[in-house]
């Protein structure tokens, strides 16, 4: 009965009609952002949340939009995985070896639908175990002291570069160079300014939003410039779109299995929706009959990562929410948001600010129906997005990052910064060093060294008192394991992809 209470209030506050329109529209805007080759959920709800701001949204309206267009961009992550063979992000990848023979074996309307319905199971049995297990993790948060909390930070940063980079050295520099920017600024506890180099602009420390729209939008311009929109999908014809029916019955308890798979994926911080969807379709294929025709165009082979991918998706939100650590790259830019908003994730969030909590809830159920009507009426007008020439969509980015920055800050010194932020991001990308976790040590790193020092002064200087509990010791096994475990999983993701060619 707590739940439903709790659910009606989140509706009275979803079902507002400004709540409602940002919804529809993150939902549209999301799904424009998936299918766009490369730009991906993290960069498209980097490159919003100064929009967010230059509107003048309230912390309710600005999380709902940007966690809508989150939700819009895994879905249309699958057009042109299965259109074109090329992934929309990295969880699309999966999509591409069953969706693309189905698109050309002249049954792309088929497997679009079909994974838009995939999708929306996975998304919506997702968001119903948000709404069932974050209470009761925010619960557990209470039994959390300075080294349990020192210990999940050091879990989620052993992690969440894991598949993101073909080396594990690449993303503990990545963490390490995230971690340095966190120490730029005034000391907590000394005042003693820390690598500002004397540049009184540095003195209050680097705004993680300027990082975040340099290091993902500004460095997608880069990217965008260098191989002059390449990778831009040209006009895809489809043929009469219909419902297939018996594929989505047959493939009813694949998405169902995917979901569950998926979901437990985001839940753990790091693994994220990659994992997910690469977890879901093995997991179909090893179980399936007949394995050989996975990847020559079987519709499960659409269903389980679609499912697992949006499942992983909702599930990334738990742990930002009830514990303040993301579960995902595209998490880690909201809890960003959630920061700059006065914000803190975390077990009192629940209490103190339920109308957030529940608002956001109950938006993504809405959205969730939202998507699903929007992406099978609506595959022709976003495969035509595909087409959109860089030389429009370069100068729309551009200016929207300049444009929200500058109305942050009135600073013309953070529009350098951000330019700066985007040349390394440029170079992190083409020397293959994941940004995610720099990210992550922009917006945790002071937290993390709070709690060390909370522990160290707690302890009198006793180190091992960061391993003196139970669950303390759990999150240390569990981040060596994370840290190692992509070594051998990287080499397995590469084995359907190869057959994919």
């Amino acid at each position: 009965m707590e739940l439903l209470a709790h659910l009606a209030q989140g509706f009275a506050v979803a079902l507002t009609p400004t709540t409602l329109l940002l919804a529809v529209g993150g939902c549209f805007i999301g799904t424009i952002v998936g299918a766009l080759p490369g730009l991906g959920p993290s960069n498209g709800v980097a490159i919003l949340i100064p929009l967010a701001f230059s509107l003048g949204l309230d912390a309710t309206e600005a999380l709902v939009l940007m966690t809508s267009v989150y939700y819009g961009a895994m879905y249309g992550g699958r057009i042109s995985s299965i259109l074109l063979n090329i992934p929309g992000d990295e969880p699309a990848l999966m999509t591409t070896l069953d969706g693309y023979p189905m698109a050309r074996q002249g049954r792309a309307g088929d497997a679009l639908v079909l994974s838009g319905v995939a999708s929306f199971v996975g998304a919506l049995l997702a968001t119903v175990g948000l709404m069932l297990l974050a209470p009761l993790l925010a619960r557990v948060a209470y039994l959390f002291g300075p080294p349990e909390y020192f210990a999940l930070y050091m879990l989620a940063f052993c992690t969440l570069g894991g598949l993101a980079s073909r080396n594990q050295a690449k993303s503990a520099l990545a963490a390490a160079i995230g971690l340095g920017i966190a120490m730029i600024g005034l000391d907590n506890q000394t005042g003693i300014p820390r690598l500002t180099f004397g540049e009184m602009h540095l003195m209050d420390g680097v705004d993680f939003l300027v990082a975040i729209v340099g290091l993902f939008a500004v460095a997608e311009v880069f990217i965008y410039m260098e191989n002059h929109g390449r990778e831009t999908a040209l006009g895809v014809a489809l043929g009469r779109i219909t419902v297939p029916v018996k594929d989505i019955v047959r493939c009813s308890w694949t998405m169902l299995r995917a979901t569950g798979i998926g979901f437990f994926a985001g839940v753990l911080p790091g693994a994220g929706a990659s994992l997910g969807s690469f977890l879901a379709y093995m997991a179909e294929k090893s179980a399936a009959r007949d394995k050989e025709s996975f990847g020559k165009g079987n519709p499960r082979g659409v269903a389980a990562p679609e499912a697992g991918n949006n499942a992983a998706a909702g599930g990334a939100l738990v742990p930002m929410l009830t514990l303040g650590v993301p579960g995902s790259g595209t998490t880690a830019v909201l809890l960003a948001l959630l920061l700059t908003l006065n914000i803190t994730p975390g077990p009192l969030l629940f209490e103190e600010r339920p109308e957030v909590v529940w608002g956001l809830m109950a938006a993504l159920l809405i959205a969730n129906f939202v998507l699903l009507v929007m992406n099978v009426p609506m595959v022709r007008l976003f495969v035509k997005i595909l087409s959109v020439p860089p030389w429009l969509l370069l100068p729309g980015i551009t200016m929207v990052s300049f444009s929200g920055i500058y109305s942050l800050s009135g600073s013309s010194f953070d529009l350098i910064l951000m330019i700066a932020f985007g040349l390394l991001g440029y170079a992190l990308r083409k020397l293959d060093v994941p940004t995610v976790p720099i990210i992550l040590g922009i917006l945790l790193g002071n937290n993390m060294e709070d709690s060390l020092r909370r522990a160290m002064v707690i302890s009198d200087g006793d180190w091992t008192y960061l391993f003196s509990s139970g669950i303390s010791i759990g999150l240390w096994a569990a981040a060596v394991a994370g840290f190692i475990a992509p070594m051998f999983l990287r080499n397995l993701l590469k084995r359907p992809g190869a057959g994919s060619g």
